[in-house]
């Protein structure tokens, strides 16, 4: 039964994810034998409940004793696993919108699961479930000092900057969802004054759809700017992303977030840099001046990369709206960029706009949209003749990543990728240009390219989002 997506398990609720198949990944993944603990973190979401404690049954069903942390970012799950030598969870459907729900699972040294380790469970779930004998079943405990836990050795990772003479404000949008608590503690703590929207929890959404798009948030802009903050932080529901915006120039594209972080840990200390298929050249172009290497991987599994060459071979690994600081942990962790992004910006008092330009990170022009194709149906021959009329669009690239759908990078540095997303029924564009005229050009070609390959197909396009 096929289950994990790019990111963990993202359905519907109920039509696709119901309390009986959570008990079921419960009981499969607690038969891995990994551990003998999980400790489960959930987001604000109306079912995250009772898919928590129907995935904490499942754990006891298979003899691991399950210990329900409740609200928190999706961070701590990972946090918990490698701090206790336990199983991770987290029931959340991240950036997906309420109607879904969903698990990520993270192994005793924090990495979230492999696709190999996917593999078994969704093996498992082929089968019926295996229940340990009555005297064998896991106990169930209620525990959320781990929190604060993490809260804590965070903040002595980051360090706290002194307080300045006047203060910096931070605006925090949590999306009503996981961080709603502890990023403005982290903001706080670091000496910077959280000004906070969307902070209490409600999984329903009602405000903004819980996935940080440029699109989403630029719409709230003057609302956020009305407080002259020195940058605005925003999560998706389960906080293991972090889009960022400044109150002048917009959206902050987030690649640039990545080169800037890369650049800060190469300072410290040179090494190899693993980031996603849909990454541009702002990382290779920072990293390499910096005398770091750059590998490119598939969307959702850098961690895997990480992995196999071993912490202490990679510095760090980057997604677009992700970072994981392999100094600090394995995993994905939003709330650390947070940490990270208010110390830079007290230190210094510069708007995140005007300090990404101070420490040289340059902006190249781009684009992202996410399509909606209907009938859902013709998603997959629509992507396969799409990345075919690419290359008629646009010409020979000079290079081909085929990795995770298909990156076409040109002569003159401009690239395209064409991919379908893992999450969501989308297809996914991405592209840049070293001019906004070729980027223009680019764009509108492979626009253009689809909707017409829809209407062949017998469907339409009826849904485009960007950012």
């Amino acid at each position: 039964m096929k289950v994990f997506g790019t990111a963990g398990i993202r359905m519907k609720y109920p039509s696709e994810l119901d309390p009986l198949l959570a008990v079921k990944i419960g009981n499969a993944v607690g038969r891995l034998k990994l551990a003998e603990k999980a400790f489960i973190v959930h987001d604000t979401r109306t079912t995250a409940h009772l898919l928590a404690y129907s995935l904490a049954a499942g754990f006891m069903s298979a003899g691991v004793h399950a210990v329900y942390v409740g609200t928190a970012p999706t961070p701590v799950a990972a946090y918990a696993a490698y701090k206790q030598k336990a199983i991770g969870a987290s029931v959340t459907a991240s950036h997906n919108p309420p109607e879904y729900n969903g698990m990520k699972f993270y192994d005793p040294e924090g990495y979230e699961f492999t696709r190999s380790l996917e593999a078994e469970v969704e093996k498992m779930l082929d089968s019926t479930p295996l229940y340990v004998e009555w005297y064998s079943t896991g106990k169930a405990y209620v525990d959320s000092s781990i929190v604060d836990q993490y809260v804590a050795d965070l903040l002595d990772f980051v360090g706290r900057p002194p307080k300045q003479e006047s203060y910096v404000y931070i605006v925090v949008d949590c999306a009503n969802g996981a961080s709603y608590d502890v990023t403005p503690r982290i903001v706080r703590s670091m000496n910077a004054k959280p000004i906070t929207i969307n902070c209490n929890p409600d999984g329903f959404f009602p405000v903004r759809l819980p996935e940080p798009r440029r699109d989403v948030l630029e719409g709230l802009l003057s609302q956020y700017s009305a407080f002259n903050p020195h940058a605005i932080l925003a999560h998706d529901g389960d906080a293991d992303r972090l889009a960022v915006l400044d109150p002048v120039d917009g959206f902050i594209r987030q690649d640039r977030l990545l080169a800037f972080f890369a650049k800060k840990i190469l300072e410290e200390r040179k090494g190899h840099i693993v980031v996603s298929i849909d990454t541009g050249f702002v990382v290779d172009d920072v990293v390499l001046e910096h005398g770091g290497t750059v590998e490119r991987y598939p969307l959702g599994k850098t961690h895997e990369r990480v992995k196999e060459l071993g912490r202490q071979n990679v510095v760090m690994a980057g997604e677009p709206w992700k970072l994981i600081h392999t100094a600090w942990g394995p995993w994905v962790d939003g709330v650390l960029q947070v940490a990270l992004l208010t110390k830079y910006i007290v230190e210094t008092g510069k708007r995140v706009s005007r300090l990404l330009q101070d420490e040289g990170i340059p902006e190249y022009p781009w684009d992202r949209r996410s399509y909606v194709l209907e009938p859902l149906e013709i998603r997959d021959p629509v992507y396969e003749d799409l990345v075919e009329e690419v290359l008629k669009q646009l010409g020979d690239p000079v290079r081909v990543l085929d990795i995770d759908g298909y990156r076409y990078e040109f002569e003159d540095r401009s690239w395209v990728l064409v991919r379908k997303s893992g999450t969501e029924p989308k297809l996914r564009i991405y592209a840049e240009a070293p001019t906004p005229e070729r980027l223009k050009i680019i764009v509108e070609k492979v626009d253009s390219a689809l909707k017409r390959l829809a209407k062949k197909h017998g469907g339409r396009v009826v849904e485009v989002t960007v950012g």
